[in-house]
């Protein structure tokens, strides 16, 4: 007996394809802003040294501050990407797209919050009524704990990151709405994220190598921005 096949495309619906421009649109901004702000602390951070470093954020408080903002605008974008994903991806998994978001809503959580430690900085530099019975390099060591503190934070953010880009980016395969080797990088990019960010949690003295482990991360959020916001998304053809 013969058996015929045939194929249909899976329908996708209208507000897929705007979440996927707004995604891709995303993806492009908050990496530019956080960008934006790494490079704003990155010129007043001095490494091993605690005082050049309090003087810096002292007499350019107002970059300092510029990166704080910076900062929380990255975390604001990033939670409405974090949306339009969901709306994307809901039809493949729900579940699953639930996990992915609640993972990365984990990380902004830890994102913003670390910013306190950066306007305590800001309070012991400045001179705070409460710390006028320390002396400068009492303070000055104050505040290069927080700066410490405020950069061993991230690694906790960095490590849901990971793990919550790695679902969506498993979901993203599942789907077939974009090249699924451009998927498949983002699961090995995500998971290199979320190992490394524990690693120096147990290890700090990786810290060494800088943040090259964050590269794989990097192209494959660029990667997939400018992709959905020039290709968009297409429906894959499933077996009828």
């Amino acid at each position: 007996m013969n058996t015929a096949t045939s194929t249909s495309i899976s329908r996708l619906e209208p507000a897929q394809h705007t979440a996927a421009k707004l995604a891709g649109f995303l993806y492009l901004f908050t990496n530019t802003t956080a960008i934006v702000a790494f490079s704003a602390r990155g010129k007043l951070m001095v490494p091993h040294d605690a005082v050049q470093t309090a003087r810096n954020i002292a007499s350019s408080e107002q970059l300092f501050r510029i990166g704080i903002a910076f900062e929380l605008i990255t975390v604001v974008g990033v939670i409405i990407l974090l949306w339009a994903l969901y709306v994307i991806l809901k039809p493949i998994n729900k579940d699953v797209a639930l996990l992915g978001a609640f993972l990365r809503l984990a990380e902004n959580f830890v994102l913003a919050f670390i910013t306190v430690h950066e306007f305590a900085v800001l309070a012991v530099l400045k001179g705070s009524p409460s710390l006028r019975a320390f002396g400068t390099p009492q303070l000055q060591g104050l505040a290069d704990t927080f700066v410490r503190l405020y950069g061993d934070t991230f690694n906790i953010g960095f490590l849901f990151l990971g793990l919550g880009s790695a679902v969506f980016s498993y979901l993203w395969v599942k789907s077939r709405y974009i090249p699924r080797v451009l998927a498949a990088w983002g699961i090995f990019a995500s998971l290199v994220m979320a190992l490394m960010s524990l690693a120096l949690i147990v290890l700090p003295g990786l810290s060494a190598m800088g943040m090259t482990y964050m590269m794989p991360m990097g192209l494959y959020e660029f990667g997939l921005g400018f992709w959905l916001l020039l290709k968009g998304i297409k429906a894959a053809p499933v077996a009828a």
